[in-house]
């Protein structure tokens, strides 16, 4: 049953975009020069067969990868810092509250000037786009932990590295791939943005390319190639955080 709800909206919007764009309806919308799923499915088709395509792809997944997988470390190992230390959050956070409301894409000028080449511009803004929602869920997180729980542990004669293994790590998990997740999406957004403005390959770079040459159904392509790569990376996001917190009730892995 299931199954079948999820399958209704998209079968739903697939038949609504044939309609409107087969009679080219214009009404608050402009759909007479908007091409349809026929023609976007053959464009689909075509580049699949294509070397392009895969290049693209690839150069798109490294660059997210990279730039992720530097925020979630660094981001993680920030977020526990300034919330075990208050030391540390008073030196680092007004720094990390200035930068956090600059959107990541309003820096592609400063990597420019900053990186030797685009490729490292690239990963960087990726990078500042997914930071600054990891750190901010690992720093609640980690203040969201009772006391009492740690406290325990030192009752039992535990050390630090116990503390480390029994209550911080499994306590901050829920809340760490919630930014996790979030982050990804957000690094999806500014690495797509990067690649249209300063990019030579990758999805982003490609569907800006065939809008300047007015290749209509090349730029559904790009679009929804990067839903799903989005969508499959946020998933993978997810899938991991269920088996890394097997051990919470199932009402809160949800």
């Amino acid at each position: 049953m299931r199954i079948l709800l999820r399958t209704v909206s998209p079968l739903a919007f697939l038949a609504l975009w044939h309609l409107l764009t087969a009679h080219d309806v214009v009404f608050l919308l402009r759909f007479d020069r908007f091409p349809g799923p026929a023609d976007v499915l053959a464009e689909f088709g075509r580049q699949l067969g294509t070397g392009v395509y895969y290049q693209d792809l690839a150069q798109s997944l490294v660059r997210i990868l990279t730039g992720f997988a530097l925020a979630a470390v660094l981001g993680g190992l920030l977020g526990t810092v300034v919330a075990r230390s208050r030391r540390a959050g008073d030196l680092l956070l007004p720094l990390v509250e200035l930068a956090r409301p600059i959107p990541a894409i309003a820096l592609v000028p400063i990597a420019i000037l900053l990186f030797p080449a685009n490729e490292q511009g690239i990963v960087f803004i990726t990078f500042a786009a997914a930071f600054f929602p990891i750190m901010v869920s690992t720093r609640h997180a980690v203040r969201a932990l009772p006391t009492v729980w740690e406290e325990a542990v030192r009752t039992l004669g535990g050390g630090p590295l116990r503390i480390l293994r029994s209550v911080l790590l499994p306590g901050i998990l829920p809340g760490v791939f919630g930014g996790l997740s979030v982050g990804m999406g957000v690094a999806w957004i500014c690495l797509i943005s990067a690649e249209m403005i300063s990019g030579q390959f990758g999805v982003g770079y490609r569907t800006w390319s065939a809008y300047t040459v007015v290749d209509y159904p090349g730029v559904i392509v790009g679009i929804i190639t990067i839903g799903l790569l989005g969508f499959l990376t946020s998933a993978a996001v997810e899938v991991l955080g269920r088996r890394a917190t097997r051990w919470l009730p199932a009402e809160a892995r949800r």
